[in-house]
């Protein structure tokens, strides 16, 4: 888990100075197991996170179903798969929000967790979250 977060707070700061650029190919939605794949990882993210004191409460008010659908059509996107995201953007979804870093790595661990559950190989991992964290300052301190 140690060297999990060394590699994520890395991919942290080198993707907050890199621009955010569409996935050029389709390998990593492949890798991930295309759609039934990202679905299962983000199911067991939300689950994940609603065991997890330190932001349990930011999803009481949510609703679920569609927030579980939005996050997989935006995977899907980010991976390079052929989804379209029908969603609101993510400064606008997160407007008034106010999320917090530590809410942001938080989420980031259950995703991680999710990942590990589902046995998707580190690098793989690491290439997904290395596409999300370019968008860590559109949705934190909205």
């Amino acid at each position: 888990m140690k060297r999990l977060l060394g590699c994520l707070m890395f991919l942290l700061l080198v993707g907050c100075a890199q621009p955010h650029k569409p996935a050029s190919d389709d390998s990593l939605y492949q890798d991930l197991g295309q759609r039934a794949g990202i679905q299962r990882i983000v199911e067991g993210m939300l689950l994940n996170a609603a065991q997890d004191e330190r932001i349990v409460d930011r999803f009481r008010r949510v609703h679920i179903e569609l927030l579980r659908d939005r996050l997989v059509e935006y995977f899907c996107v980010e991976a390079g798969g052929p989804c379209t995201y029908g969603g609101d953007s993510l400064p606008e979804s997160h407007k008034g929000q106010n999320l917090t870093r530590s809410d942001f790595n938080a989420l980031v661990e259950s995703l991680i967790k999710s990942m590990d559950t589902q046995h998707v190989p580190v690098p793989v991992q690491n290439r997904l979250i290395a596409r999300l964290a370019v968008l860590r300052g559109e949705v934190i301190g909205k």
